[in-house]
């Protein structure tokens, strides 16, 4: 278990001071952020198996989100996976209404979730027009309800936290994160850009330094961590005790140990991982392809293809040519068997 700062004590004494503050469970300091249409179990688990608990220290489903009933257990229990690891797999939950919020935590938790994540940061137009997500971002009294509402409900587990740096700006990154802190979270992530600046590449790390200096629980950052030099960097930089990585899990799975993987090792993850996708989530054939080129956009990790032929691999249609290519890379040990890197890159003219 991760050791946490000791507690600030010039900060006020949150609300829910009275309720039991569970304890974080995660093994690292480093964590894998929840991404809608990424973290579910098939690519998730393959990230946790592949880095030591000691350097991934836990990791998030998507978001579920929360409207019109509270969310039955199996769709709860599709999104926790079936394997476990050491590192601990916390479920996000995204809704502004509090009973039905505070009864599908409970439920979570029944069904095995250690933690329970809020998310206040999601940007899509949905959760806006349903006062959820970053919607909240513009009502920090709101925010802490929500917060509130769930750790009243969960005495004995871990509620944590995520926001964005703000709404249209980041004035009130502040009050935003004392608001989270007051509702009685564990753990507040800010990730540093605000809702409108939705994924750009600049960014603000001081805006997490700010949310630091104004809460006394833990904060970690999020935002633009890019190599395995970047997670201490961000520490060293803000004085966030954890930082998430999202986009860059992406492009290189082990970015939290930092190891140096070969072509074939490369290859072999995303093989494994179209496998999963076809065995355990009955994915149709396009949905394979598409959620490999949702990581073609990023990858880094074994070098696998050169930048100038990232376009290629992205407007390939032959899923089957595509396998097998990747396919040769996993079986050669140093990738430069018969599709070997001077071969030519997957052409985008091939029909499925």
């Amino acid at each position: 278990m991760v050791i946490i700062p000791a507690a600030r004590t010039d900060v006020a004494t949150p609300a829910c001071a009275g309720v039991q503050r569970s304890s974080l469970p995660f093994t690292a300091p480093y964590l894998l952020a929840p991404m809608e249409g990424v973290t579910e179990p098939c690519f998730r688990d393959l990230v946790l198996a592949r880095n030591a608990a000691t350097a991934l220290g836990g990791a998030f489903t998507e978001f579920v989100r929360v409207s019109g009933v509270p969310t039955p257990h199996h769709v709860l229990q599709r999104h926790l996976g079936p394997q476990r690891f050491d590192a601990p797999v916390g479920l996000q939950l995204m809704g502004s209404d509090l009973a039905k919020l505070a009864a599908t935590a409970q439920s979570a938790v029944e069904c095995g979730a250690p933690l329970i994540d809020l998310n206040f940061g999601c940007p899509a137009k949905g959760a806006l027009r349903g006062c959820a997500g970053s919607a909240l971002l513009r009502d920090p009294a709101a925010l802490e309800r929500v917060v509130r509402a769930v750790v009243l409900a969960l005495p004995a587990t871990p509620v944590t936290a995520k926001i964005r740096a703000g709404y249209d700006d980041a004035s009130r990154v502040e009050e935003l994160a004392r608001a989270a802190e007051a509702g009685g979270a564990v753990l507040l992530t800010v990730h540093c850009r605000t809702r409108a600046e939705a994924y750009r590449d600049e960014v603000d790390w001081t805006r997490i330094a700010r949310a630091v200096a104004a809460v006394s629980i833990p904060v970690c950052g999020n935002g633009s961590v890019k190599t395995h030099a970047d997670l201490q960097r961000m520490r060293d930089e803000t004085g966030c005790a954890f930082v998430m990585v999202g986009r860059g899990a992406l492009a290189n799975p082990w970015i939290f140990s930092g190891a140096r993987v070969s072509r074939s090792e490369a290859a072999r993850f995303l093989l494994d991982y179209a496998d999963a996708m076809r065995t355990r989530a009955q994915f149709p054939a396009g949905g394979i392809l598409a959620r490999l080129k949702q990581l073609f956009r990023y990858w880094t990790a074994g070098e696998l293809f050169a930048e100038h032929e990232r376009r290629a691999w992205l407007q390939q249609r032959d899923g089957v040519g595509l396998l097998a290519r990747l396919e040769s890379y996993a079986r050669s040990e140093r990738g430069t068997g018969p599709a070997g890197p001077n071969r030519p890159a997957p052409s985008g003219e091939n029909s499925s």
